[in-house]
């Protein structure tokens, strides 16, 4: 057998750095790499850089043109920058030091195997495009025979001042309750066990449809909806997407604590932790009342899974008030966070404002966030440790053909053994033993419902 392959990961500057460096070395000994604690003994490097200091940087390329020599020697060397300079520098530094295999900004950490297995494939690879750290629920996973969209409600009402959106897909349209439910029975017979409702505003649902009750409350609300739909046979579990902060009702949150399908997971953007920042977006609420919200929440489900999106960098955003959205984020603790710089969109009234922040700023300002949301989301991960949890399985693990993956109620990716030929679309109990920022692993205890047909 081949002797294992050896890895040294040097790190510069900051905690984050720090941190990110520890999970880049928890996956690279996952893909069977033996950490060396010589450089010059390891068939891959990783430097993990920082922007902050000039001289760090400057330490860098000399490390690179080092191991950069040594890699004409011994070609199987693998050399990955990560980090910040990766972040800036991009494909700068391939031009510079064109013997690297990879550079990687820091909001690809995650993604670091994906990316090493691409290089063995023989490419070099840039990978500093801004992405959100998680999926994004609202792209729809088509390839799925198990998991389902069904939109509710097209277009948006709100006239968030960085969003293009309602230009785009004009004014709400809400399906009827009886259109939604004959689509929802048709996947239901076409065996699909999860329906995701979907919404650029979800909860604005039923405004545009005619009839009030005798109180003088819409007949159908998203709330209605969730009752009217329930109970559509062979759906097991429901969820729905994206909520706004602005219409979220304690009525609605009874009713997910009240029906047994319908998933502890929402899905509730804040963008910004700050009340002046909120005006100027014309988001239409405070930060005091989305804690309200979350709180709210958790006093009906206290173990719900809460996830959001959030925006840096939006225009004449003060170091402070960025500090109010970390604050937020330090506060709650979401179990995923999909985050983004502020860019400007055209025909926007944002985009020609004149207080944009330069985009140095709006780079530290996501990384700072994007590190906090890791952090928290390892902790709020622990909850699950040595618990039994109820996972819908969708698919093999793509990495490991023994394993399946699926998700738990509260949307955490969740791998175990077993034959995907047998357990896809079954709701299997897993018992969890391994628990990462965002994903889950665990040993299957048994079978909870045998599915239909």
């Amino acid at each position: 057998m081949t002797s294992p392959r050896r890895y040294h990961i040097t790190t510069f500057g900051c905690q984050m750095n720090k941190a990110d460096s520890e999970r880049m070395a928890g996956i690279l000994e996952d893909m069977g790499f033996e950490w060396s604690e010589d450089p010059n003994e390891a068939n891959l490097l990783l430097y993990n850089t920082c922007t902050i200091r000039d001289n760090a940087e400057q330490k860098v390329y000399s490390y690179l043109g080092r191991q950069a020599h040594r890699k004409h020697q011994q070609p199987d060397l693998t050399l990955v920058v990560t980090g910040c300079v990766a972040q800036q520098e991009g494909e700068a530094l391939l031009r510079r030091v064109p013997e690297l295999d990879l550079v990687m900004g820091p909001q690809h950490a995650n993604r670091l195997q994906d990316l090493l297995e691409q290089v063995f494939d023989g490419n070099q690879i840039v990978a500093t495009e801004p992405i959100q750290i998680v999926e994004d629920i609202t792209k729809p996973r088509r390839d799925s025979k198990v998991t389902a969209w069904v939109n509710v409600i097209y277009g948006c009402n709100e006239r968030c001042t960085y969003c293009v959106v309602p230009n785009v897909r004009g004014v709400e349209q809400s399906r009827s309750p009886e259109a939604i439910r004959a689509e929802m029975e048709q996947l239901g017979q076409q065996g699909y066990k999860e329906v995701t409702l979907l919404g650029q505003n979800i909860d604005a649902y039923g405004r545009d449809l005619p009839g009030v009750t005798e109180s003088g409350r819409h007949q159908h609300t998203l709330t209605d909806l969730l009752y009217y739909v329930h109970d559509v046979p062979g759906i097991e579990r429901l969820r729905f997407a994206t909520s706004h902060p602005r219409y979220f009702t304690e009525r609605l949150i009874r009713a997910c604590a009240e029906l047994p399908k319908v998933c502890e997971h929402f899905h509730i953007p804040f963008q910004s932790g700050d009340n002046e920042i909120l005006k100027a977006m014309s988001r239409g609420y405070t930060h005091e009342k989305y804690r309200r919200i979350i709180d709210k929440i958790r006093q009906y489900m206290p173990d719900a899974s809460i996830s959001a999106d959030a925006i840096v960098g939006f225009p004449g955003e003060t170091e402070e008030q960025f500090e109010n959205t970390l604050k937020l984020v330090e506060d709650i603790g979401f179990d995923l966070l999909n985050t983004a710089a502020y860019s400007p969109r055209p025909g926007t009234p944002a985009a020609v404002w004149d207080n944009q922040l330069s985009e140095e700023i709006k780079s530290d300002r996501l990384q700072r966030l994007n590190h906090l949301v890791s952090t928290k989301a390892a902790q709020a991960s622990q909850r699950y440790l040595g618990r039994v949890e109820e996972v819908l399985v969708e698919d093999q693990n793509p990495k490991d053909p023994t394993q399946v993956m699926g998700r738990t109620r509260g949307n955490r990716l969740t791998f175990f053994r077993g034959d995907i030929e047998e357990l896809k679309g079954k709701l299997v109990n897993g018992k969890i033993t391994q628990a990462r920022a965002f994903s889950l692993t665990g040993e299957r205890v048994d079978i909870l419902i045998p599915t239909g047909g």
